[in-house]
């Protein structure tokens, strides 16, 4: 950027009135508008002023939040929409067919423009005023808007003082520009709704999610405003994204938000555009913090994956049980648009250590309909794609479908619907043929204990001890079949050679109060182990639950035994169960000892050839 001492003459050759700007714009003509908050509210009204003499136009852009007197039906003979993403006040006129909705990702909308296969014969743009070296700032939205200035043939500008000052590749020369219409007047401003409690369920399990360290971006609405509360407790997060709103003040300000450990653009938070209330838009001004992009920058899988541990956190309308997304349109109902989601799911993919999260309420209409469906509705379009779709998160949990099964995908999706609808899910997908025609729900399954799990650390290991759920199957069996013939008769009392799905269905038949299993699981790359188990059955008339470990040869002699033990005696003192009972081998004299450690007082009784041990808690 170098200082231009002619530039303020050139700028006051190009100042005019609205009405002289609009009026190089041609009957037919194809006309661009700037993005989101920065909209040019002032000269959007002027083109529904000049009304028949812009006949035929048509309009283009990404969301907006402003005035849209375009897509209104009295000017439908004027104007035609076509809209890149489909807000608020362009959705209706959609619906009816008086406007176009294309489908496009935003990492390749400037393409588009600056191949002409998308002609801009105007751009409508907001600025802020001139620096000393003659460039303005595009402001709160480089997002498209920064292809559209460069390509098309007639740029108009709205100069307006109240647009924050951004930094990043947001400048443009005023000599780019055929108009300048200087007009001061409140940037809109953007607040998300409140989080519920459904979102601020979903968001707690998102939260889950994310290490500290992790580079997040977070899209629009209120389940990822829920997510923020749950992830101020994080620390060093980065942030690149394509779009933030307050959301970034909250983090910001919470001291979990700092990019230091970024590997993409370290110290910097990087956006195409940003949305929300004036404080933010103060906090932005000439901040060397934020960087905004274009949006074939900030939206490019290639550049997303280059952050190291990515997380996307995306929302969704509806899913399927093999995992395809719709979030554009509801039916044939087109409702959004494609955004940046699928750009962040393979970037975030491409990144070493990354998450893509789809997150979504488990409901819709006031809980009538399911979001989770057997397939989805007539009409409804696929978003992101069964072979792209990573994690699936609701307030009832979250899945991993990354590199499983559709029997798979299908009960880990059941078992994070709500449960109203699980067994219908279920029936839909035996009739399917996705799962076992036997397949079975769990009595509790709507009744995952959380609060059940924990960390640990043996031999220099972190361990998560965690309850079973029904998606834990495949883990279980190979449990199973890694264990040793010795292992085995320890713990069944006898050489079983198999364990087939009947048998793993009855160990995971459980209600989490008169029978109970809790797991040792080794997570690794995103791939989890079960190292253990720990289970017991309540006995009603005497109180007491028979309790039963499993420790795979290679962990046995470290202290995840005695770990396995801890927890389980916790979990049971808390469920109000008087005592423990176990039948332990005379050989297995590493459980005896445990057991000895754990109880002030035992009762043994030898019986059969084994040891029984009971003792209260």
């Amino acid at each position: 950027m170098t200082h231009d001492p002619d530039w303020k003459r050139r700028y006051a050759a190009r100042v005019m009135t609205r009405e002289a700007a609009l009026s190089r714009i041609q009957r037919g003509a194809k006309i661009f508008v700037g993005s989101a908050c920065g909209e040019p509210q002032y000269l959007v009204e002027g083109l529904a002023d000049k009304g028949r003499k812009l006949a035929d136009s048509e309009i283009l852009h990404i969301l907006t939040l402003g005035i849209a007197p375009y897509a209104d039906e009295k000017l439908s003979k004027v104007f035609r929409h076509n809209a890149f993403f489909i807000g608020d006040n362009t959705r209706r006129a959609v619906a009816e067919g008086r406007a176009d909705y294309t489908p496009v990702y935003l990492s390749e909308l400037p393409a588009l423009f600056r191949s002409r296969r998308i002609r801009l014969d105007a751009a409508l743009v907001q600025v802020t005023p001139p620096d000393r070296h003659g460039y303005v700032s595009l402001g709160v939205s480089v997002d498209v808007t920064r292809a559209a200035v460069e390509t098309a043939r007639v740029v108009i500008a709205e100069v307006n003082p109240h647009m924050p000052r951004t930094l990043g590749d947001s400048f443009v020369p005023v000599d780019r520009f055929d108009a300048l219409v200087e007009h001061a007047s409140p940037v809109i401003e953007y607040r998300p709704p409140a989080p519920d409690e459904t979102a601020l369920r979903i968001g707690r399990n998102i939260a889950r999610l994310v290490g500290d360290g992790a580079t997040i971006q977070i899209g629009i609405g209120a389940i990822p405003h829920a997510a923020v509360r749950a992830l101020r407790d994080k620390r060093d997060l980065g942030v690149h994204t394509e779009m933030f709103s307050d959301w970034l003040l909250d983090l910001v300000r919470a001291g979990a938000v700092t990019n230091r450990r970024k590997s993409l653009h370290p110290g910097k938070v990087v956006a195409s555009f940003c949305m929300g209330p004036r404080e933010l838009y103060d906090f932005i001004d000439n901040n060397p913090m934020v960087a905004l992009h274009p949006s074939d920058y900030t939206n490019d899988p290639f550049v997303i994956g280059q952050n190291e541990n990515m997380v996307a956190i995306n929302t969704a309308l509806e899913i399927d049980l093999t995992g395809q997304v719709c979030s554009d349109s509801i039916g044939h109902q087109f409702y959004s648009g494609i955004g940046g989601q699928v750009d962040f799911i393979r970037g975030a993919a491409r990144s070493p250590g990354g998450k893509a999260i789809i997150a979504l309420p488990s409901t819709a209409r006031g809980g009538a309909v399911s979001r989770i469906v057997p397939q989805l509705s007539p009409g409804a379009g696929v978003v992101t794609t069964r072979a792209s779709v990573r994690y699936v998160v609701t307030e009832w949990g979250y899945a991993d479908l990354f590199g499983k099964t559709i029997r798979e995908r299908a009960m880990a999706l059941i078992n994070i619907a709500h449960p109203r609808f699980r067994k219908e899910l279920l029936d839909a997908a035996r009739r399917l043929h996705y799962v076992w025609p036997d397949q079975i729900i769990p009595s509790a399954l709507d009744l995952y204990p959380e609060r059940y799990e924990r960390w640990v650390t043996v031999a220099g290991v972190r361990l998560l001890l965690r309850p079973v759920k029904v998606t834990d199957e495949p883990l279980l069996k190979e449990l199973f079949y890694s264990l040793s013939d010795e292992s085995v008769y320890r713990r069944y009392f006898t050489v079983i050679k198999y364990m087939p799905h009947e048998r793993l269905q009855e160990e995971l038949d459980l209600d989490y109060e008169k029978k109970m299993a809790l797991a040792a699981v080794l997570e690794h790359d995103g791939v989890e182990e079960m190292v253990g188990l720990a289970q017991y059955v309540l006995d009603e008339a005497s109180g007491l639950a028979e309790a039963a470990f499993l420790v795979r040869d290679d962990w046995q002699g470290k202290g995840l035994g005695r770990a396995l033990v801890e927890h389980l005696i916790e979990v049971a003192r808390d469920k109000g169960i008087r005592g423990i009972m176990a039948t332990v081998m005379p050989e297995n004299r590493a459980m005896m000892h445990l057991f000895q450690k754990a109880a002030k007082k035992m009762e043994t009784r030898f019986e059969d050839g084994a040891y029984v041990l009971e003792f209260e808690i």
